[in-house]
Parts: C-alpha cells; sequence; structure tokens
C-alpha cells in the first residue's frame, strides 16, 4: 500500500483513545427478518466492563438480536460473527428475496492493520455466503444498501497522515462495489480515487443509490459535504455537488424517503448547527433546510411516511416533515438518556411509535418515542432570536 494506515487503528479498529467509546461499541443497522419481526445487528467487545487501554487493539465480534413491534422488554443480543482482530462497524442491508449482506472493516487474518470484508446470509441467518469475503484489501469505513436486486457496499481505502480530527489523517480515496443477490461481485465504480475523502454514507432506493462523503480541506478545522447518485445496474454516476464547506467532521448520515421518493442528508456544521438537504433521483437538491439543532455523529435516520426523525444534541430527539420540494423541523422531544456517537437507530412500532437503540460505553440503551412526545420547535431551534 503507498501509505500506511497504521492510524486507522486510532480511529477506527485498533488502538483506541482513552475516551473513545468506539473501542467497546460501534456501528449498528437493522433489516427486516421476512416475518415481520427485525434483526438487529451491531459491534461490540466481548466484555464491556473490561477497560480498553490506549494502546490496546480493538476485539469487536458482530452480535444480533430478533426484535418485533410488540416487544416490550429490552433486545437479547447473541454472539453472530466472532473472528480475530475487530469487526466494526458493521452495516447491513437486505434484498427484497430476503437475502442480507453483511460488511465491517475487520482488523483480523490480514496483511494490512484492516480490510473490508463481507458476507451474505438468508433471512433466517443461514449463511449464502459466509461473512470474510473481501470487499478490498485496505479497505475501510464501509457502509452497504440494496438497490433493488443488488448490494452496494460503499467504502474508503488507504490512509494519508495528517490533519482532520485529533491531526490523524484522512482516507485516500471512496468507492462502491455492486453485488448480486448472493454476493457474486459484478462491477466496481471508483467515485472518488485517490484523494483524501472518506468516510462513506450510502442510502439505498429501489433504482438508485446515494453516496455521501467528506472532503478534507487543508488548513481546516472542517470539512466539505460532497455526494453523487449512483445507478448500480449500470455503475453511472450523477454529476458530483458539493453542497457545504463548513462540515463538522463525520456528523452527517443519509435514508430514502419512499413516500415522497426523495432521499434525506442531515447533519452539523463547524458551529454547531443542523442542516438537511432533500435529494431527487437524478441528485438534484429539492429543498433545503439551512438551520437547526445539531444532529450526533453516526445518527441513524428514521422514516415513518412523510417524517423523518434523528438524535439531536441536548438529549433530545428531532421530527422533521418533508414534501418533495419542502424540509421543516416540526418538533422536539426529550430522550431518557444521553445520545452517544456510536451509533443508533429507530425501529418502527407503528401509529407514530418509534423505538430507539443506541450504543454507548456499557452497551445498548432503548426508548420508544410517540407522536405525543414531541412538542414544538422553540426560536432557537429555528436559528431565530426570540
Amino acid at each position: 500500500m503507498r501509505v500506511a494506515l497504521a492510524l486507522i487503528f486510532l480511529l477506527c479498529a485498533g488502538a483506541a483513545q482513552a475516551d473513545d467509546w468506539r473501542a467497546y461499541h460501534h456501528g449498528i443497522g437493522f433489516v427486516p427478518d421476512g416475518a415481520g419481526r427485525y434483526w438487529v445487528f451491531y459491534s461490540a467487545v466481548d466484555d464491556p466492563k473490561r477497560e480498553v487501554g490506549d494502546e490496546e487493539e480493538w476485539t469487536h465480534n458482530i452480535y444480533v438480536a430478533n426484535w418485533g413491534p410488540k416487544d416490550s422488554g429490552a433486545l437479547a443480543p447473541h454472539l453472530f460473527i466472532h473472528r480475530p482482530g475487530a469487526q466494526e462497524p458493521v452495516s447491513v442491508a437486505a434484498m427484497t428475496n430476503g437475502h442480507i449482506l453483511v460488511t465491517a472493516e475487520d482488523g483480523g487474518d490480514t496483511e494490512n492493520d484492516v480490510d473490508q470484508r463481507y458476507g451474505v446470509y438468508k433471512n433466517d441467518l443461514q449463511p449464502v455466503r459466509r461473512y470474510g469475503y473481501l470487499v478490498r484489501e485496505g479497505g475501510h469505513s464501509g457502509h452497504t444498501a440494496a438497490v433493488g436486486d443488488l448490494f452496494v457496499v460503499f467504502y474508503s481505502h488507504e490512509w494519508v497522515e495528517g490533519g482532520g480530527v485529533d491531526d490523524l489523517g484522512s482516507g485516500d480515496g471512496v468507492y462502491a462495489k455492486i453485488y448480486d443477490s448472493d454476493g457474486g461481485l459484478l462491477r466496481a465504480v471508483p467515485v472518488a480515487a485517490r484523494k483524501r475523502e472518506w468516510w462513506p454514507v450510502i442510502a439505498g432506493a429501489p433504482q438508485r443509490a446515494l453516496l455521501v462523503w467528506q472532503k478534507f480541506m487543508r488548513g481546516f478545522s472542517y470539512a466539505a459535504l460532497k455526494f453523487t447518485m449512483l445507478d448500480p445496474a449500470t455503475g453511472q454516476l450523477s454529476p458530483v455537488q458539493m453542497p457545504r464547506e463548513d462540515l463538522q467532521y463525520y456528523t452527517y448520515n443519509a435514508a430514502y424517503m419512499p413516500r415522497i421518493d426523495r432521499f434525506i442528508i442531515l447533519g452539523t456544521n463547524k458551529n454547531g448547527r443542523g442542516f438537511g438537504y432533500l435529494v431527487d433521483r437524478l441528485g438534484r437538491i429539492t429543498a433545503t433546510l439551512l438551520c437547526m439543532p445539531a444532529t450526533v455523529r453516526e445518527a441513524g435516520i428514521a422514516i415513518d411516511g412523510d417524517d423523518a426523525y434523528t438524535p439531536g444534541a441536548e438529549d433530545r430527539m428531532l421530527q422533521l416533515h418533508a414534501t418533495p420540494t419542502s424540509l421543516t423541523l416540526t418538533g422536539v422531544a426529550s430522550s431518557p438518556f444521553t445520545w452517544a456517537e456510536e451509533g443508533s437507530i429507530g425501529l418502527p412500532k407503528g401509529k407514530g411509535l418509534m423505538h430507539w437503540v443506541s450504543l454507548d460505553r456499557d452497551g445498548l440503551q432503548e426508548a420508544d418515542f410517540a407522536a405525543v412526545d414531541f412538542a414544538a420547535p422553540g426560536p432557537s431551534d429555528l436559528c431565530r432570536v426570540p
């Protein structure tokens, strides 16, 4: 490899900073199980009570729990993938035929510091292609989505030292690989090759995938936000857009809203204020929300019809309403716990209810949110001076 990946261990799969809770839990996602319930996957160390030292390599495995909308208790996870080195952050996607792709940055059994690996399973978790197949040697930070009858894994590659968060550096490009439902590779797409661009995020729709990532800006403590639309059937990309040059590193995410046929991007800027965009299937921005409360790093976006929900700063949940040409902050609710930055998801319970699962230092935090919990945002939430 052209550049040593040693510092990735400080960011992802290796030696942890003392206050970096990702050393214990990092990465969470869910997919339908084909029986009206969901599989919840997340990455965690075997014993979260054991302190991970500053110089220790991370040792996450992948756990899974089965959850249903009528469940009243906490999730009951069990070990799913156990391998040497760390498998984190896990990302999962499911096709309509029930096949599930599981991918993670993997620190075990590699000549590099990390490789991006994947596996494919049926919706009863029987293997189609057991985890361990390579996306790419030296790949990292990968996320996946299903697009029609195809899987897309969007990942970064290599590492460039210096700059970025804590002067730890940046990735050296973002790439996509497209697989059939059994995990067979169909094509590879160099989205931004050999550039200081990384932390890829993906959202899938029936025919397109939205690819979002951050660009290193030399001399600044913040990044630029970039995105493009991918047609996995052809490998074609829409023109790359860069709507912001004031992004708080890593603090953004994306989801697809089927009812209005739009992708939503939510994030936070360098000044600690949130923002949002709606993007159509051609990659055009159709609505913009320029200021709202800050979002939380690696927080999921849950979709319920025309509404989107995401964790916000100050221990709150944010509610946004969307039409094809508008995006509005409509509500805020208090959270019973502080959102950490290791990942969170919103599981649909029906009738306006969401069950949120958030990773933190000690494991899973869980809480339900209902429509009646939300109050109208105040002037400061809308960036207005009272």
